[in-house]
């Protein structure tokens, strides 16, 4: 019985196994998402490493032909302008750490000073800004580059192969950079459409547990300690978001699909660039808002003689959610009636935030008071509306550019 209960599991742990492994290609087959974009970079990165491996075997019978294949998959980057950076970087490495081994070993000989000197000038030299992220790589080339020196017989062939190592690579990162330019090059724009929603439904569904919350005065500190937590916890996804933004900029350079067909057009995401912008100190002023509400329900807990304001202000912030819904599905295919309906909205938003500042105003509430949260969420409403109506009026000038 404990036998066949085990084959079971088995059974079922490896169904469920091959299920996940059959939906992991039907996402990539489908939708040109993180699936399709893993299974072309292996593809591309096997087929860099095979062109390589056949120039410096077959061709130039090296007598280390790893390192060509090595470094054509080393630069197979994101984008076609990160391969051309990091191929340069990556080979200046080389080139240092191998010239610093034939400088040192012809004046130390290959013995183990010469190598802890070796070592220590590598990592050194490795540390230079200028080298970026390949900095390591001039120890790595420098060690590889000592023991070929080390096994070499003759002056003569020491030269030959240590000058064979830079040549492999400089074969590696040339296939590794065509490859990637001439092979299905990445066209990652929607990058930066992406980095648009994940903030808009970030900020839409804090406001949108808020509003209702705030219209039913059933304000209290567990829920405003709850709030500020998850405001203040959006800061990885405004770095994510920046760092989508600047990969969608960076497919654009040196790419030859940037001048074909529909991506003719995505030369600038300064309109999309404006609108993160707008988001990320958007989240900042949310932020600021439930702290406001935070420390006054830990002051003062559910003592609430403002139903009326804290209703209009429920209004503005279901007004603001109804923003960032539509900004949450963000299509550059759909963006001229996507900006149509969001300056409608920006509008109905405009009457909400004027509803909250003449409401505090007519009711006399204390907004100088700063232990009173009436002033800054005045202030904070009249600043996100300016951010959400700066979103969608640069929006709305993209399309009519466009158009």
């Amino acid at each position: 019985m404990a036998g066949k209960g085990g084959g079971q599991r088995a059974e079922t742990a490896a169904q469920g196994w091959f299920d996940r492994v059959r939906q992991w290609w039907r996402r990539a087959w489908e939708t040109p998402a993180y699936e399709r974009h893993t299974l072309l970079l292996v593809l591309k990165s096997t087929l860099a490493a095979t062109l390589a491996w056949m120039v410096s075997y077959y061709a130039l019978d090296a007598p280390s032909p790893a390192f060509a294949p090595f470094s054509a998959v080393l630069i197979m980057q994101v984008t076609v302008y990160q391969s051309l950076l990091q191929s340069l970087r990556y080979l200046g490495a080389v080139a240092v750490g191998v010239a610093m081994v034939a400088g040192l070993g012809f004046l130390g000989g290959p013995d183990l000073l010469t190598f802890v000197l070796v070592a220590l000038v590598g990592l050194s030299i490795g540390r230079w800004p200028p080298l970026g992220a390949q900095g390591p790589q001039v120890a790595t080339a420098a060690f590889f580059a000592f023991s070929t020196y080390a096994a070499a017989t003759s002056a003569t062939e020491k030269i030959t192969q240590l000058g064979q190592i830079i040549l492999l690579v400089l074969i590696g990162c040339g296939i590794g950079v065509v490859v990637n330019v001439t092979v299905a090059p990445p066209m990652r724009y929607r990058s930066a459409e992406y980095g648009i929603r994940s903030l808009s439904t970030a900020l839409g569904e804090l406001v949108s547990d808020m509003h209702p919350v705030l219209r039913e005065g059933e304000l209290d500190e567990e829920r405003c300690r709850q709030w500020r937590r998850r405001a203040e916890q959006t800061g990885g996804q405004i770095t994510q978001a920046r760092e989508g933004f600047r990969t969608a900029e960076e497919s654009l350079y040196f790419n030859p699909r940037r001048l074909l067909g529909r991506h003719r057009g995505r030369a600038s995401f300064e309109g999309y660039g404006a609108v993160l912008g707008a988001l990320e100190r958007s989240l900042y002023q949310v932020a600021s808002l439930t702290r406001s509400l935070h420390q006054w329900q830990e002051e003062e807990g559910s003592r609430h003689d403002d139903r009326a304001f804290l209703e209009s202000y429920a209004d503005f912030l279901e007004s603001l959610a109804n923003i960032g819904q539509v900004l949450g599905e963000l299509d550059e295919d759909s963006l001229a009636e996507q900006a149509r309906q969001l300056c409608r909205l920006a509008e109905e938003a405009q009457g909400c935030c004027r509803n909250v500042t003449d409401g505090a105003s007519r009711a006399g509430l204390p907004l100088a008071d700063p232990t009173r949260p009436y002033g800054v969420l005045v202030v904070e409403s009249t600043r996100l509306m300016e951010e959400f109506q700066h979103a969608c009026d640069v929006l709305q000038r993209h399309v009519d550019q466009e158009a």
